[in-house]
């Protein structure tokens, strides 16, 4: 029985294209400078992003938390949604490592911040406050359904931030899904920020890896923090031409996944018991299931060869490269004969 696994973007394997990109990849030291691949992927990242300069992180992790250290200073505040991947998986790196509070305030369904809790929790410049000195969106957003925020949405938290000369940061992990979804260049939504990180490592399929994009004054400071985290990495060629190859080649190809999680939400709508919610906009498919335990019903599909996730009270699956029309199909089938034998 073949394991389609559904879990996250994140699974993707290679294709056999790109680990020959990586497996020819000229190398250097990088901690240096003088990797070429890596340099060539940082220049490529940057055009992309219509920024000034780009730099390669082992994770989106790293270069959300690099990005936060290298906007502010040690005490001040980070204003992120209550759903933020930053606020909820990121380790509270911010706390620990960066002497940083992470305010929260709301997001909608559809991962927008609430513009006048935003400006409600903007703190004065009072001895007595700590200063905001960061706040960050998150497009596409995880939490939120894998929902797109568009360019009015990023205009409008702009428009905000720069009435109080506050600095942006976009958590776009996914943000080439969010552009293939609107049918826009991803530099159109990476403009409203000043700073943006993308993922190599799940819609583009590398095997590691992300990139920080911003003005080249802010990547020279996130160049120093990101040594200072442990990402001093050195022949990292090997990882930078996955993202060369991905950048090139597979971009375009996620307009698939996002058809595959429409029919994957049809699919499972047309199930007794099953609520899909809220309808895919990018790759993230959530539902919800009556009468069943969701660890329980997740452990079970696993065992049925169909892995996926259970979190926050709804069931949690992904397509992406690798998974095909066919896979999903049957995916369906085997959550049916689930759901038909019963809890």
């Amino acid at each position: 029985m073949k394991t389609i696994d559904l879990r996250s973007d994140t699974v993707t394997l290679p294709s056999p294209e790109m680990r020959q990109a990586i497996a020819d990849a000229e190398l250097g030291d990088d901690v240096f400078g003088d990797d070429p691949t890596v340099n060539r992927l940082e220049a490529m990242a940057a055009e992309v992003m219509d920024k000034e300069a780009a730099l390669l992180t082992s994770s989106g992790t790293q270069s959300n938390l690099t990005a936060m250290l290298s906007h502010c200073q040690r005490g001040d505040e980070v204003i992120v949604g209550e759903e933020a991947h930053i606020l909820h998986y990121e380790a509270g790196g911010a706390f620990a490592l960066g002497g940083l509070g992470l305010r929260p305030v709301r997001n909608d369904d559809q991962g927008r911040l609430d513009l006048e809790e935003v400006r409600r929790t903007i703190r004065s410049r009072d001895v007595h406050f700590p200063p905001t000195g960061l706040v960050c969106v998150e497009n596409t957003h995880n939490r939120c359904g894998g929902s797109v925020l568009s360019e009015d949405d990023l205009a409008a938290v702009r428009g905000l931030a720069d009435a109080y000369s506050l600095p942006l940061h976009m958590d776009g992990a996914r943000l080439f899904n969010a552009a293939v979804a609107l049918g826009v260049p991803a530099s159109r939504l990476a403009r409203y920020a000043d700073s943006v990180a993308f993922s190599l490592c799940k819609g583009l399929a590398c095997p590691v890896g992300s990139v920080l994009c911003g003005s080249a004054e802010f990547i020279a400071r996130a160049r120093r923090f990101r040594k200072m985290l442990g990402g001093g990495m050195r022949q990292a060629g090997i990882i930078a031409a996955a993202g060369v190859y991905a950048l090139t080649n597979m971009v375009d190809r996620l307009a698939e996944d996002h058809e595959n999680a429409r029919f994957l939400a049809e699919g499972l709508s047309s199930i007794p018991g099953i609520n899909p919610a809220p309808p895919p906009q990018s790759d993230l498919v959530f539902f919800t299931v009556e009468g069943w335990d969701l660890g329980e019903l997740a452990r079970r599909l696993g065992d049925q060869g169909v892995l996926c996730l259970s979190a926050g009270g709804r069931i949690r699956m992904v397509t992406h490269y690798g998974i095909e029309r066919s896979d999903v199909e049957e995916a369906l089938v085997r959550v049916r004969e689930l759901m038909a034998a019963g809890a």
